[in-house]
């Protein structure tokens, strides 16, 4: 499903990623473990179509994603509503004006009825406890409260892939165990998810296989 052969990209000319290969099945749960550094976020975005490989390819169902892709509105469309992200830090990706519209934004592009969107909306916010929030502007909201407002964002768009980068970092224990919960519910109906942690418990708890990010700036699969 998701596939890198021989993948290479540096920052002003420093390796971050060396000819790095692995390939993600359908349905798999993988974490992504090293330092600080390593290249885990790197490799988050290069999933996301957000950078590209300087050499090498990666490849989504098939298809390898390149600039040039992504440049084209159908196809950048129609891959970003399969594969979702969500940021380490969500104040990076919430700008709407209240959590309501933050979580229609996304069903909104992918042109779904008024209805579907609603429907969407007050299911997202049912499931992430938002509806107090409705109205709020996200960047009023606490350090826990913007994640699950990131998270139910994406969840609007009902995505087949799941990136997350460090989606445990800097919350306190509800609201972690609440989003470790609702990860292995997304693994259980049979999402692919690849996320980014330091947490052990949580790679021991979700992940199928990992992938350890070494001092080499190579990535080593192990299952």
């Amino acid at each position: 499903m998701l596939d890198f052969e021989d993948v290479c990209y540096a920052y002003d000319g420093v390796p971050i990623l060396r000819h790095v290969d692995f390939r993600i099945p359908q349905g798999q749960a993988v974490a992504l473990l090293g330092p600080n550094g390593a290249g885990k976020s790197t490799l988050l975005r290069m999933l996301n179509g957000l950078i590209f490989p300087e050499i090498g390819c990666y490849r989504f169902q098939g298809t390898e994603i390149t600039a040039r892709n992504m440049r084209e509105h159908r196809y950048s469309k129609w891959f970003h509503q399969r594969v979702g992200f969500v940021f380490q830090d969500p104040s990076v990706q919430l700008f709407s004006a209240s959590v309501r519209e933050e979580l229609a934004f996304g069903p909104e592009q992918m042109g779904l009825s008024d209805a579907e969107i609603q429907r969407r909306t007050e299911d997202a916010m049912r499931l992430f406890q938002l509806g107090k929030l409705a109205d709020r502007t996200p960047y009023t909201l606490s350090g826990g409260e913007k994640k699950r407002t990131a998270i139910a964002s994406v969840f609007t768009m009902n995505p087949s892939v799941w990136t997350l980068d460090e989606p445990l970092a800097a919350l306190d224990e509800k609201t972690a165990d609440f989003v470790l919960d609702f990860l292995l519910s997304l693994k259980q109906a049979g999402k692919t998810l690849i996320f980014s942690t330091h947490d052990r418990h949580m790679a021991d708890r979700l992940a199928d296989a990992r992938l350890v990010f070494c001092d080499d700036h190579t990535i080593r699969y192990e299952t």
